[in-house]
This record gives structure tokens, sequence and C-alpha cells, in this order.
């Protein structure tokens, strides 16, 4: 015999609330997910350049990491962690885009101004791709040509 299953209409709020709750809480502990981002890497081919970049050009703050037998670097990023592995000679690792693509595979940092990190970014040197203050993205290519968007998250 099959099982039989019912629908059940919810009238409140209150009760789909409960049971988005419910479901949040068997997806995640049966799948293992956290809602929240660890880190992020990146694949480079110099790593002096890339830290004079990270460091030098957009303030991270570099962490402890562990001894790997590959060069790379750890930095902070507010709650995330952004990871620089130097790549081998020979590994294949992928390509990055050929300009400042904004919908290419990139990341996203966060900004509380948005004309102030236009205007630093600009005096490092770097093309800034820019929307508008109102709607507060603008993104730059780092010394490996991974895209980066900077981002004042709305209120």
């Amino acid at each position: 015999m099959s099982p039989s299953f019912r629908t059940v209409t919810t009238n409140t709020e209150s009760q789909r609330a409960e049971i988005a709750a419910f479901v949040r809480a068997v997806l995640c502990t049966a799948m293992a997910i956290t809602p929240r981002a660890h880190h992020m890497s990146f694949p480079i081919a110099d790593l002096d350049r890339s830290r004079a970049f990270y460091e030098g050009v957009l303030g991270f703050e570099e962490i402890p990491r562990p001894d790997f037998p590959f060069r790379g670097a750890w930095y902070r990023a507010g709650d995330c962690e952004v990871h620089l592995i130097e790549v081998p000679d020979g590994a294949d690792v992928g390509s990055t885009p050929a300009g400042t693509n904004p919908i290419a595979r990139h990341a996203a940092f966060a900004v509380d101004d948005y004309a102030a990190c236009a205007e630093h970014l600009r005096a490092h040197g770097l093309e800034v791709l820019e929307t508008s203050a109102e709607v507060g993205q603008m993104w730059v290519r780092d010394p490996d040509g991974h895209v980066l968007e900077f981002i004042v998250p709305a209120p």
C-alpha cells in the first residue's frame, strides 16, 4: 500500500513561518548546510604581486595559513576569508574573463561608501566599471584578472 499524502492549507502568517522554520531545520540538519560563507579562493600566478594588491590596495588583513606544499596567503574579509593559491606550473585552473565583466564569475565585497571606494580604486590605477551610487555596485579586476565586485548593501 502506498503512503497517502494530504494537502495542508495554512491560513496564518505564523503557521507559514513555523512550517518554513521546520523545513529549514530539517534540510540544514540532513544536508549539513550552513547559511554563511567561510572562504573564497583565487588561483594566482605571483604571490608577491597579489599580496601587494590584496594588502596594499584592498587593505585586507593577512591571517595564519597552514603549511601547505604550495605557496599562498589567507586574508580576513569581514566574516569571510580570501585564500590566494599560487598555481604550480602546468596546473589547469580555468581562465578568467577577458575584461571586467559583471556577469562573469566574481566575488563581491560589501563597502560602506560608494564614492570613496571608487575613488580609492581609481587612485591605485584600477579600471573601475561603475553603475551609480544609487545602485551601489562597481567591479575591478585583480592582478590575475579575477573580477571583484564592491557593493553598498541595500538598507
